[in-house]
């Protein structure tokens, strides 16, 4: 969404660039990198929602895994 690098990405959150590596592996990061990562990512406008909310404009959404979807009613 925002066009950004793995170098550029480890520039804004002060973490080295394989730490952006193994955060999109999804290898498990200590909390403080992981909050430096999402800081970096939200200074630049990406706004993390929680599951159920709604967004205030236009966005993305990542959808569950088919067979985890909670059904509507």
């Amino acid at each position: 969404m925002l066009s950004l690098g793995v170098r550029e990405l480890a520039a804004l959150a002060g973490v080295s660039p394989d730490t952006v590596a193994r955060f999109e592996r999804g290898a498990a990061l200590k909390p403080k990198t992981i909050a430096r990562l999402r800081g970096a990512l939200e200074t630049q406008g990406i706004v993390f929602l929680a599951p159920g909310d709604l967004a205030p404009g236009p966005g993305l959404s990542l959808d569950a895994p088919s067979g985890q979807r909670r059904a509507a009613g």
